[in-house]
């Protein structure tokens, strides 16, 4: 067992170091000064990929091993039960301990400020027995390492403290793995988010071919192991405590995206609430904003041809539709933003809560997790205006 788990982190120490010495190459070749590659150096970073590539297949593997609750780890130690690892090998916030799957691997254009939570907060937190086995496990963890996140969103989940948000967190974070290996689930989300991007264009009379070449070009990114190292790389550099579902898409995204979009810009306030102005007007006027801040963005990107690029690719067409949506008239388009932001508020809130979510195994809470999601898909398909 502790030979098992000197590997695994071993394995996670090597492809932090290979991952980090070919983000430097990578960085030097593209950077303004024009320095190239020699032929020599080239032929090491496709070495390092390949490397790369195989580590990250057998990660995977490893990563199996403590996730599903088949494996006969769960039958001789009850923190890994937990989701919990008792020697350290797995740190759940490193880089490479979170999965880079496809389907998890979304981020948002935007940054934020990191909270990472103070361990003298949190010392020898008593734990109660009659709480679920797999928060146990989160509430040792915090109390021993530490939960890191770039936000909290305490009250709006509905927990009754901190402690509480950041326990819920760790599990959700190991529920988000465990549900990528579920059968079907990957594709579910890809087709998930394929056919909301489809309703809103729709809705707002746009033409979604380019928006859903954009976000076809994205999932082959993702699903391209080779291109794993950018990921990671631009993952940390936009300050991403964890690559996982919740991380990414719902909080660094969505949630991001609807606290700018209730706090716009003096500037575009004083547009959208200019009664002179046309409707068309306004609208071309937000566009233009948009348009110019990802082109602006764009300069900055620390790999041209990755993964924050491919983002910004969809935003360009569909930015101006959400804030259009959420700024502008009453409409169908309004009420369809509206509502896809009070369901995904409401799935925040179902999977922080111990009466939705069973936080027992990680099988068991990744199932819940993924049942949940297609609860809320459903019910905004149902409420959407149609075309």
């Amino acid at each position: 067992m502790i030979s098992l788990s000197v590997g695994v982190e071993s394995l996670e120490t090597a492809i932090n170091y290979w991952e980090d010495a070919l983000a430097a190459y990578q960085s030097v070749s593209s950077g303004s000064g024009a320095v190239l590659l020699t032929a020599e150096e080239a032929e090491f970073c496709r070495s390092l990929e390949r490397v790369l590539k195989a580590a990250y297949v057998l990660q995977d593997e490893t990563e199996h091993l403590f996730l599903h609750e088949h494996s006969v780890l769960f039958q001789t130690d009850a923190q890994l039960t937990a989701g919990y690892n008792t020697s350290g090998a797995q740190t759940p916030y490193s880089r490479s301990s979170y999965s880079f799957t496809s389907a998890d691997s979304f981020v948002s254009a935007l940054g934020g400020d990191d909270e990472v939570a103070d361990l003298e907060d949190f010392a020898d937190l008593p734990i109660d027995d009659s709480l679920p086995s797999l928060y146990q496990g989160s509430m040792k963890q915090l109390d021993e390492s530490g939960i890191p996140c770039r936000v909290l969103r305490t009250e709006l989940v509905r927990c009754q403290s901190d402690i509480e948000y950041l326990c819920k967190l760790h599990c959700i974070r190991l529920a988000c793995q465990g549900m990528f290996h579920l059968p079907g689930a990957e594709q579910w989300f890809i087709s998930a988010g394929r056919s909301l991007l489809t309703d809103m264009l729709m809705l707002a009379d746009k033409d979604p071919r380019d928006v859903l070449d954009a976000y076809d070009a994205m999932m082959l990114f993702v699903q391209d192991q080779s291109q794993r190292y950018k990921l990671a790389a631009e993952m940390e550099h936009r300050g991403v405590k964890a690559v996982t579902f919740f991380d990414v898409v719902l909080d660094f995204i969505l949630m991001d995206a609807f606290e700018d979009l209730t706090d716009p810009p003096s500037s575009v306030l004083a547009v959208i609430n200019n009664r002179w102005l046309s409707n068309g007007f306004k609208e071309g006027a937000l566009a233009t904003a948009v348009w110019s801040v990802l082109k602006a963005k764009r300069r900055k990107l620390l790999y041209q041809d990755g993964f924050i690029s491919h983002f910004y690719g969809i935003m360009e067409h569909l930015s101006p539709v959400l804030a259009w949506g959420f700024l502008g008239p009453e409409s169908d388009l309004k009420k369809s933003c509206f509502i896809f932001k009070e369901h995904v508020e409401g799935y925040l809130q179902d999977i922080f809560d111990f009466e939705r979510v069973r936080y027992v195994t990680v099988e068991e809470m990744a199932e819940d997790v993924w049942s949940l999601a297609r609860q809320r898909i459903d019910t905004v398909a149902r409420q959407m205006p149609r075309r």
